[in-house]
């Protein structure tokens, strides 16, 4: 049984569960505490108990015992994604219950589980989490000299005798007299041991100049590495074989720190709003890693105390959680780092089971709210090596802008708001089972690409861009992002609002219309603002590159459409996928790659947008939609 302690305790997240019908146990009722059971589909068919205090939401109590629940506000109450099912006992309704439901889902225990307060036993069923969205697992990147950190070198040493009594450490280095290496003493401790036990025949395991360990044998064959996305949304791990630079195995996974809202700023709140959030969401991100270590050891054959090096990018959001730095500094202007460049760090700083003394490397920061992720993509990507100018924007709730070529390049963010993770779109979801990621529009017959090619259930990014690109060409939605409403006899009403319906219950509002325009120009004010100061028109742009899981799935010519790039031809419009995964891999298998990383602060200038006063008027001219 799951158990609570008293509140306040933090929001987390996890967990499992069924379906099945499951008798209630008679158990002695305490006047402050409520008891209630999670039933959530799951192939273990499990159910989890939790006793609470009286007046918890059912979101809070689900995520103190690890009982996933979907949410991309962090419970605030504005998303209504945290749909749970009363099927025994009751929840009293919430103002905010019927804007969320139809009169019959009310009536058969339908509420939002962050205003769902609990006041007597429930039996609670949660619909599944989807834990694996669909996510760019590469992405552009270059080929590179392989010349990764982790060294291995196979040597065999002469016995001490009564006659050459050289220390052990002493013999070791002398037979690699050609390095250096810092010794950490937790090598010294296991060295004597190790020597003898293995007829003085060893191998020693550097990482740059550190030596992390003497391992008995010959196991120069065997060394490997692990790059990781360390995304808001999604996390990517990759593990890397280090002597042929080759991939062994790739996996994602939803982060873990999910029900603390969708964005970079919610999950600060949450650490500003509650103390012990800050470890919460560590704990999460570290538990997220882990998984993601587990799975591609096991499905690349490798026991983790191989891995000699991980590489991590993300935001400065995610990697300050990940590390335990508070990161309030961030989310008010004047918008401070702690640091543009990390000290350096081990593994197990970020919780992780793979060598004990692996090091952990991290790209540096360009700014705030333009990190080491993208730095990460500008390492994949090439950008500051080409004579070309090209402009890579990585799409999302903060969207990124990079523009210019080896002569000069430039740097900005553009707050887009939550419109490409669909997270205020009325039929909004992630990029799982069920989402339509593609529109095509022709008179009044609409063709729907939808993931996992079953019955559409909502409307992920790359739908929504295309819905809308669609209703432009076809005369629906004007210029100024307004309805046609006698174009079509899809239109309808949902109360006040006007609707495009896509499907049979999935539709389009005009609000949701709104929200893209918002996001979009925001995108557009930023790589103009950008043109401008580089001296150069939008039409100079010899290629855009639209990066991040949602930019990999962007139809080149609806971006286009829409005004979210400049109007160029559609082949200099690529789909980067995945290039700050592709930036961490690169830095796994180069030092010297991984010196240019750290050379992007000197090569990319930070422009600032929030304080420039021209930005207003010229988001206002990007709102409308090009004709």
């Amino acid at each position: 049984m799951g158990h609570c302690l008293d509140p306040p305790l933090p929001r987390e997240a996890g967990g499992c569960s069924s379906l099945n019908a499951v008798e209630d146990i008679p158990e002695q009722q305490h006047p402050d505490r409520v008891r209630l059971r999670f039933l959530q589909a799951s192939e273990d068919g499990a159910v989890k108990d939790a006793r609470v205090p009286a007046g918890t939401t059912i979101f809070d109590a689900a995520s103190w015992n690890g009982v996933a629940i979907d949410s991309t506000c962090g419970g605030h109450g504005t998303c209504k994604k945290c749909k749970v099912k009363v099927v025994s006992g009751n929840a009293p309704l919430s103002t905010v219950d019927p804007r969320a439901f139809t009169t019959d889902e009310l009536r058969s225990g339908w509420r939002l589980a962050c205003r769902a307060a609990t006041h007597e036993d429930l039996t609670i069923d949660v619909p599944p989490l989807q834990t694996r969205p669909k996510a760019a697992l590469v992405g552009v990147g270059r080929h590179v000299i392989l010349r990764p950190a982790v060294q291995k070198r196979y040597v065999e040493l002469e016995e001490p005798t009564l006659e050459d009594q050289q220390a052990d450490l002493e013999r070791l280095l002398a037979a690699m007299d050609d390095i250096e290496p810092r010794v950490p003493l937790e090598v010294v401790r296991d060295l004597g041991r190790t020597l003898r036990r293995s007829a003085w025949k060893v191998t020693a395991v550097l990482a740059d100049d550190l030596l992390i360990d003497v391992e008995a044998g010959d196991t120069s064959g065997s060394r490997h590495a692990i790059a990781f996305d360390l995304g808001t949304t999604t996390v990517v791990a990759t593990l890397l074989d280090l002597e042929t630079g080759q991939p062994k195995a790739v996996k994602s996974i939803l982060n873990m720190q999910q029900p603390f809202g969708a964005d970079v700023i919610s999950r600060i709140s949450a650490t500003m709003m509650d103390d012990g959030a800050l470890d919460v969401l560590r704990a999460r991100a570290h538990e997220t890693l882990q998984q993601l270590v587990d799975e591609v050891c096991a499905e690349g054959g490798v026991d983790p105390a191989f891995v000699y090096e991980v590489v991590v990018a993300g935001n400065v959001t995610m990697l300050s959680l990940a590390l335990g730095i508070d990161p309030e500094p961030l989310s008010m202007a004047p918008f401070t780092l702690t640091a543009r460049k990390l000290p350096e760090a081990k593994a197990s700083d970020f919780g992780l089971r793979v060598h004990e003394r692996a090091p952990a490397v991290t790209f540096p920061a360009l700014g705030a709210y333009v990190g080491p992720d993208i730095v990460a993509g500008i390492l994949a990507t090439g950008l500051t090596l080409d004579r070309r100018v090209r402009l890579f924007i990585d799409v999302g709730t903060n969207s990124e802008i990079v523009l210019g070529s080896s002569a000069k390049a430039l740097a900005t963010a553009a707050p887009a708001g939550p419109a490409f993770e669909a997270a205020q779109i009325k039929c909004g979801m992630r990029a799982a089972d069920g989402a339509i990621e593609g529109v095509k529009i022709s008179g009044d017959d609409v063709q729907l690409t939808v993931i996992g090619d079953v019955a559409p259930l909502g409307l992920c990014g790359s739908g929504l861009v295309d819905a809308v690109a669609e209703l432009i060409g076809a005369g629906m939605l004007d210029h100024s992002g307004r309805f046609v409403l006698e174009a079509s006899d899809r239109f309808g009403k949902i109360g006040e609002e006007n609707v495009f319906y896509l499907s049979d219950d999935v539709y389009l509002s005009q609000r949701d219309v709104r929200e893209l325009q918002f996001a979009k120009a925001s995108i557009a004010t930023g790589w103009a603002i950008l043109c401008a100061e580089l001296g150069i028109e939008p039409a100079e742009v010899s290629q855009v590159l639209l990066g991040g899981s949602f930019g990999s799935y962007l139809t080149a010519a609806s971006a286009v459409k829409i005004g979210l790039v400049p109007k160029l031809p559609l082949a200099r419009i690529v789909a980067a996928g995945n290039v700050a995964g592709e930036g961490a891999k690169i830095a796994a298998l180069s030092v010297t790659e991984r010196a240019a990383a750290n050379a992007v602060l000197e090569e990319v200038e930070y422009v600032e947008l929030s304080g420039r006063a021209d930005f207003n008027d010229l988001f206002i001219d990007q709102l409308a939609f090009p004709g």
